[in-house]
């Protein structure tokens, strides 16, 4: 008898998606006429701070309301992510209002001129490609619809060559430690700004460093009271919208290589563990989708890329630049296992991980609420 297997969680690029809350805050009719998915809360609100909890999933925040009181009286639903669900795609998605395939950072490790750039780090095997690859050669679309919208964004970022990338045009608004983010919050909205962005990484670091367990339970009743003070140095008709990037799944230590069968037909990898791009010899890539299915489809979703692009995965156009950094064969985890490659490496191991279609990491929060 053959199991049923789930289908992955698909962005909702027409409707309630990361990629559509820029578009609509920052539209003709602002705040006054939003989508229904919109919580009740922001509309006709005269400045707006879209507080951005990187790894903050939905369903993590669901089984922990207790532990986030000020966060649990806000209002407002889950929506989804983009794919895949990865801090580099959807920060871009976030900043700029398009899904992936018409950006082009389509993912945290992609080829770029024969290299695989981690767009993170900005950098290749060959080291630091800020020089080599210019941010805003690779990505061309200015951030908050062109406007120079504050982003409250921790200072050592500021000339990162990922922020060069997603954060074009923007007016960068460092901070050090998070009580000056709160500090540079109040002090741009009592200086008239309409909208300011402002980014906090804490969760999504714990989560990779220590997985779903104590610490990471700590981190998040400390950002609880950082929305708290947000959200009490509001202005009258001000409203903090809270959202993230994406989700977590607790790996652990269960880590799997490709199985031996795939290394003929193997050009090489790109991605990360939980979305996987397999990038086939000439010739191979039907073959190598074969192979991979039957080695690792009890645990993963196996797609040619072909049908990745037609079902929308990236969104419903996209770009021949951002199709030449696609792989051949998209090897996406559905079980709480993460793929190795030995090229994609870290200082310390993964604990959770986060980039395939599952709910724990494609649904996000949307809440929100005045002071």
């Amino acid at each position: 008898m053959t199991v049923p297997v789930d289908p992955p969680v698909l962005p909702r690029y027409s409707a309630g998606c990361v990629s559509n809350l820029v578009p609509s805050l920052l539209g003709p009719q602002g705040t006054d006429r939003l989508p229904a998915w919109f919580p009740e809360a922001v509309r006709g609100a005269r400045q707006v701070v879209l507080l951005v909890l990187d790894g903050l999933g939905a369903n993590q925040l669901a089984e922990r309301r207790a532990l986030a009181p000020c966060l649990g009286e806000l209002e407002g639903e889950p929506i989804t992510t983009v794919a895949p669900s990865t801090t580099a795609t959807a920060l871009t998605s976030i900043a700029t209002g398009l899904a992936p395939g018409e950006h082009g950072i389509v993912g945290y490790r992609f080829p770029v001129r024969n290299e695989i750039l981690n767009t993170l780090r900005w950098s290749t095997p060959s080291g630091d490609a800020r020089t080599r690859i210019s941010p805003q050669d690779l990505q061309r679309v200015p951030a908050f619809l062109g406007a120079a919208v504050p982003a409250v964004v921790r200072a050592e970022f500021a000339t990162s060559g990922f922020s060069g990338a997603h954060l074009c045009g923007a007016r960068q608004v460092g901070y050090r430690t998070v009580s000056t983010l709160v500090v540079e919050v109040r002090r741009l909205l009592a200086a008239g700004e309409r909208f300011v962005y402002a980014y906090y990484d804490g969760i999504d670091k714990v989560a990779h460093e220590y997985g779903l367990g104590e610490h990471y339970d700590a981190e998040l009743a400390f950002v609880d009271r950082l929305v708290g003070d947000v959200r009490a140095g509001l202005p009258a008709d001000a409203v903090v919208l809270v959202t993230a990037d994406h989700g977590q799944v607790d790996v652990g230590d269960r880590i799997r290589r490709l199985d031996l069968s795939l290394k003929p037909l193997l050009a090489g990898q790109s991605g990360e563990g939980r979305f996987r791009w397999l990038h086939a010899r000439p010739g191979a890539a039907g073959e190598l989708a074969a192979a991979a299915a039957a080695a690792h489809g009890h645990e993963a979703w196996v797609v040619p890329v072909a049908e990745v692009i037609d079902q929308g995965w990236f969104g419903p156009s996209v770009t021949p630049a951002a199709r030449g950094r696609l792989g051949d064969v998209a090897l996406l985890a559905r079980e709480p296992v993460s793929f190795d490659d030995p090229a994609d490496t870290g200082i310390y191991e993964l604990v959770s991980r986060h980039g395939s279609l599952t709910s724990d990491e494609m649904l996000v929060p949307l809440l929100a609420g005045r002071r």
